[in-house]
Order: C-alpha cells, then sequence, then structure tokens
C-alpha cells in the first residue's frame, strides 16, 4: 500500500523535530547559559553549590556590586615565572554572575611568561596595553600559531587550547584579557602533569624521560 503524502510529510518533520532535540544539548552547552534574569549577583558568603554562584537578594544588590577595583594596579611579578595574572572572574567581582563575561589584567616583569595553560570553558581576546608579547596557541593538529604582539594589538585563543604569552621586549609588559565565560578556568599544563601526582611510570612513558628525571621534575610542582 503506497503511504499517503501527508503521513510522508508528518513523518520527514517527526524526524526533522527528532534531529532538533538530538542536536540542541549540544549548542547550548557551546558556552555559559543565557541569563534568566537582569543579574545574578553572586552571593560569595553562601554555602550552597550550583553550577555558578547563588545570587543574593535583588533587594541587597547595589551599583557597586557592578564596580571592580581590582585590575587598577600591578600584579606582583617577582616570582620564577616573572609574571602575575589578577583575574576579574565572577568569584572575584560578583556582578559578573551569569553574565557570560569576564576579563583578567597580565603584568610581566622583563623576560616575563606566563605559562602554557588551557581555559576549557572560554575563548581568550588579549589587547596589549604597554610592550611586546610574543603569544601563541597550538591546535589539537599539534599546529603552533605565535607571533609577536605590540601595544595596541589584539589577538585572540581559541577556546580549550594550549597557549602561552612571554614578554619579548625591552621592559615591563601589561595586557588585558576578557573571556567569554563567568568562569573560565585555568589549567597550567606543566603544574598539571607533574603536580598532581600522576603515576611517575605513565610520566615516564608520556615523555620518555627516566625516572629520575620525572621525579626532578615533579619536585618543582611539589608545593
Amino acid at each position: 500500500m503506497a503511504r499517503s503524502p501527508v503521513l510522508t510529510v508528518r513523518c520527514i518533520a517527526i524526524a526533522f523535530f527528532v534531529l532538533q532535540i538530538a542536536f540542541s544539548p549540544m549548542m547550548v552547552m557551546a558556552s555559559d547559559a543565557d541569563p534568566e534574569q537582569d543579574f545574578c549577583v553572586a552571593d560569595l558568603a553562601s554555602g550552597t553549590v550550583v553550577n555558578g554562584l547563588v545570587c543574593k537578594s535583588p533587594a541587597a544588590v547595589t551599583a557597586n556590586d557592578f564596580v571592580f577595583h581590582g585590575l587598577a594596579n600591578p600584579g606582583n611579578t617577582k616570582n620564577a615565572a616573572g609574571s602575575s595574572v589578577t583575574p576579574a572572574f565572577a568569584a572575584q567581582f560578583p556582578g559578573l554572575n551569569t553574565l557570560g563575561i569576564s576579563m583578567a589584567r597580565l603584568d610581566f616583569a622583563q623576560g616575563g611568561l606566563v605559562p602554557p595553560h588551557t581555559h576549557p570553558r572560554a575563548t581568550e581576546i588579549l589587547f596589549v596595553v604597554e610592550g611586546s608579547l610574543l603569544v601563541g596557541f597550538v591546535s589539537t593538529n599539534n599546529q603552533l600559531f605565535a607571533t609577536t604582539v605590540n601595544k595596541g594589538d589584539v589577538f585572540v585563543f581559541p577556546r580549550g587550547l594550549l597557549h602561552f604569552e612571554l614578554n619579548v621586549g625591552k621592559g615591563q609588559a601589561t595586557a588585558i584579557a576578557a573571556l567569554n565565560s563567568q568562569n573560565p578556568g585555568v589549567q597550567a599544563q606543566a603544574a598539571a602533569l607533574f603536580g598532581s601526582g600522576i603515576s611517575d611510570v605513565v610520566l615516564e612513558k608520556a615523555f620518555g624521560l627516566s625516572e629520575k628525571a620525572v621525579e626532578h621534575i615533579k619536585a618543582k610542582f611539589a608545593a
């Protein structure tokens, strides 16, 4: 028996709807969830754990909740890396909660480095305020995209990809980063590999290192 044209159209419509349902979670999870109210200033004193931060009562919100002064001053670069990252994420700037954005200030001593790291939940765009930086990221095909950016330049690091910034100028350098997540996450690769307690055998085989070499590197990240 031949199918009715109406039935065929209905079958196609149902199949299309099922495909939409199947793929919609991927689209929804592409970035922070959209806010469902004007604002949700984080209640940092709350002990409740949710996917994000609990809102404080709107009646307790003031204009000061939407101001952050933490990026005004340079960070301390007197450390082994010669760099400092001052975040303005929701945990530091409660007014960002649910808004899907954040910032950070990067300060570099001469030769300072922000070591290779990833932001699993955000794309980062970097604006050079002062100095010259060698910046780059590595694609999932292990292709390096690196260049030198100078005062006034902008560079973008795709979400989740390994990237770094190195001061190659003759003095100090400063940059401002913007990220499309209120909590982009930061995972420093060297510390994650050698400071997390991963088995020595795993690291020896992964990097072709001797047991002594692995222990030597691990000691640097013991803290």
